[in-house]
């Protein structure tokens, strides 16, 4: 970087399509007054004129100079919205006015140092566009002044443009994680909280704003993400002087940051993407994620989970006979999943005691670890690190290891408590038992669970919230562990889809979308899942016909389809399968081995459709030469037969071959004339794809085909 000098009062950063303009005006805290389309190699003296323009005029019955949405806001400063920085000197008041004391910039980031010499504060706010388009943000704020400083809240932003009126965010809850919800954005502030200590199911993965009616394929929108696992504030605010934006932070619980003389804290980071439509938003999230050096870059391996083929009844020749059918299917990773390890032959004892239960595994985890290596397969193995039971070893021997605020444990949850990872001896023992584990057997999988929120996590009575300092220290036992242990992947799993952000994901390798496996319900799911994580993150997999965790009863192809544009596998006791079954399913893990090359490394599309009983989305090369697309319908359609549906997202200048490949073929009745495009030779232009479409055969609800476009 290099040093702007005090004439430089305009810095354009520009990188994969994004253009960010930072106001540096003398007197003022500097601001970022555009980022999105990319304005080009625009001549200095234009974008001098562009700050200018942005600038506020004074107005009645407001402040003699009125101030303008910074890139850090304090009230003293007079920003009467929701200020970036907030805290107060042991119960003392800081009044802060943070004002520019250097900055240096690149061709696509900037740093601006900030200091209050009076109220003994100073930060750095850093900025950086990468080569996807995506706007990375952070703060950093350090105790320059005597005693200690408490941080109360410390937010990043990015602004909007005046005409983004509709917000669109995620709620949910377990078995039903990240259902979209849309409303206006009104004068105010709409905050999303989430003070589950982790996640939650019912956080939001994205904030967007854009113009009424947004969708997947058009309509500009800007969206942010907060990376992190923790506590966490995101929220849309727009203020009377004509400014809107984004913004998010980490929510501190009183008394959790604050700062010793000299030290500082760094705000995770805001993630901030844009777009015509949520699809381009979404793949800059993509790309950024998959040009790390730590992102798999194996085919994802079909994966057997054993939990709803088995639970806690762990009997060696059935998980045998598990092993050998899944092989026989084409899976490439087997994972046992919880109640191997001792006194855990319910969810009410045993966590903590990271040992294998002699009881049940005479001979340790070798005899079901050497057969599936031996047929083919990866093993891996369920482990919930964060966690303990009071009926455990651990507990009876360290209850001074659990997470308190009081004297008596916080209300339980599933029968458990919160491990304090923070507490250097826990910490030490929770990496030597694990480590232990990954060394004596072949695992190269573990899936990591965490099924429960903190509630009152403290570092015992009387003592300062922990949430932060945990949050941190997950972060670390992870890191560890991966550095010890080369080539081991990490699941992110908390029950279910409760901990899905790209701070966990930037440490591990995929997240457990939802426990829900009903196809119907995964279908919203997974879709604005994906609007931030790749859906080579994402496990998607076949369940049983009898749906456990809704009691839907489902296809095979349904579940197929739905399961298809992601990580793919099974949790299904593939032992009941008839020998017809188990060549369905096989010729479905077939299909998924032959699709996963594009879901690693090409662009998901949604159509946006008319009728909400159907649903249409695929997956597309990046360059264009072949896709894969489904029609899953989920109830009965205004129209029989339906209208067309269009194939988006293709080189509108090329030619295809599109034909029908599900497993099974389509379901034709004899009420019914052939699907005529269907049994030919089809041929169609992209373009045509996308603006005409094609007539989707008729078929009842919880019905789906599967399309395969090839450039010819």
């Amino acid at each position: 970087m290099r040093a702007l000098p005090a004439a430089e009062t305009v810095v354009h950063l520009r990188s994969g399509g994004t253009s960010v303009v930072v106001d540096l005006q003398p007197g003022s805290v500097p601001a970022v007054v555009h980022w999105g389309d990319d304005l080009g190699d625009a001549p200095r003296e234009t974008l001098v004129s562009l700050a200018t323009a942005s600038r506020l005029q004074r107005i009645s019955g407001g402040l003699d100079r009125t101030v303008r949405h910074g890139i850090v806001t304090t009230a003293a400063s007079g920003w009467a919205g929701t200020p970036s920085l907030e805290g107060h000197r042991d119960g003392e008041g800081v009044s802060a006015v943070l004002a520019v004391s250097d900055a240096r910039a690149s061709d696509d980031a900037i740093e601006v140092d900030l200091a209050d010499s009076e109220a003994g504060l100073s930060a750095r706010w850093e900025l950086r566009v990468t080569a996807s388009g995506l706007v990375r943000v952070r703060t950093s704020v350090r105790n320059d002044g005597p005693g200690a400083y408490t941080v109360q809240a410390l937010h990043t932003t990015l602004p909007l443009p005046w005409e983004a009126t509709e917000i669109l965010d995620t709620t949910g809850r377990h078995l039903r994680e990240r259902s979209a919800q849309r409303h206006e954005l009104t004068f105010g502030t709409h905050l999303r909280e989430s003070r589950r200590g982790r996640t939650g199911a019912d956080a939001t993965l994205l904030l967007a704003a854009g113009v009424p009616g947004f969708g997947f394929e058009r309509g500009r929108v800007h969206g942010v993400h907060l990376a992190w696992s923790g506590n966490s504030r995101i929220f849309a605010e727009r203020v009377p002087t004509g400014e809107s934006f984004l913004g998010a932070g980490e929510l501190y619980l009183p008394g959790e940051i604050r700062l010793a003389p000299g030290e500082e804290v760094t705000s995770p980071e805001l993630l901030g993407s844009w777009g015509d439509g949520l699809d381009e938003l979404a793949v800059r999230f993509h790309e950024e994620w998959r040009a790390r050096p730590q992102h798999p870059a194996r085919p994802r391996p079909i994966t057997l989970n054993t939990w709803e083929a088995v639970y806690f009844d762990h009997r060696l020749p059935k998980l045998i006979a598990l092993a050998d059918a899944a092989a026989e299917l084409g899976v490439e990773r087997y994972v046992l999943d919880d109640g191997w390890f001792r006194h855990r032959r319910d969810d009410t004892a045993g966590l903590g005691d990271w040992y294998v239960d002699e009881s049940v595994w005479p001979d340790g985890l070798h005899p079901i670890a050497d057969h599936v290596v031996a047929k083919g397969m990866e093993f891996g193995l369920w482990f919930e690190p964060e966690m303990v039971n009071p009926d455990s070893d651990l507990a009876r021997s360290h209850p001074d290891w659990i997470l308190r605020g009081r004297a008596e444990l916080p209300p339980s949850s599933r029968q458990q408590q919160v491990l304090n990872l923070a507490h250097p001896d826990a910490y030490a023992y929770m990496f030597r038992v694990i480590s232990d584990i990954l060394t004596t057997y072949p695992i190269a999988y573990v899936k990591w669970d965490h099924n429960r929120d903190l509630v009152d996590a403290a570092a015992g009575p009387g003592g300062a919230a922990h949430v932060h300092a945990q949050t941190l220290a997950v972060y670390r036992l992870i890191d560890q562990l991966k550095a010890a242990h080369p080539g081991l992947e990490i699941e992110s799993c908390a029950s279910g889809g409760a901990r899905v952000d790209l701070g966990i994901l930037d440490r591990t390798d995929r997240i457990w979308t939802s426990d829900c496996l009903d196809p119907v319900e995964r279908l919203e799911n997974q879709r604005y899942t994906g609007l931030v994580v790749p859906p080579e993150m994402m496990g998607m997999h076949l369940t049983t016909p009898h749906v456990h965790s809704t009691g839907r009863t489902v296809s095979l192809t349904l579940s197929g389809a739905v399961a298809l544009f992601g990580h793919f596998g099974i949790e299904w006791d593939v032992t009941t399968l008839t020998d017809t079954d188990a060549a369905a399913v096989g010729d479905w893990v077939a299909l998924a081995k032959r699709v996963r090359p594009l879901v690693a490394t090409g662009r998901i599309v949604n159509a946006d459709v008319a009728d909400p009983g159907l649903d249409v989305r695929g997956v597309v090369a990046a360059d264009a030469a072949s896709a894969f697309f489904t029609l899953t319908q989920t109830q009965t359609l205004i129209s029989s037969p339906t209208g067309r549906v269009r194939l988006p997202g293709l080189d509108p200048d090329r030619t295809y071959r599109i034909r029908i490949v599900t497993p099974g073929g389509i379901i034709e009745t004899p009420a019914q004339s052939p699907l005529e495009w269907a049994h030919q030779d089809t041929v169609l232009t992209g373009r045509q794809l996308a603006v005409v479409g094609v007539r989707p055969p008729v078929q009842n609800p919880q019905q789906a085909v599967v399309i395969e476009v090839t450039a010819i």
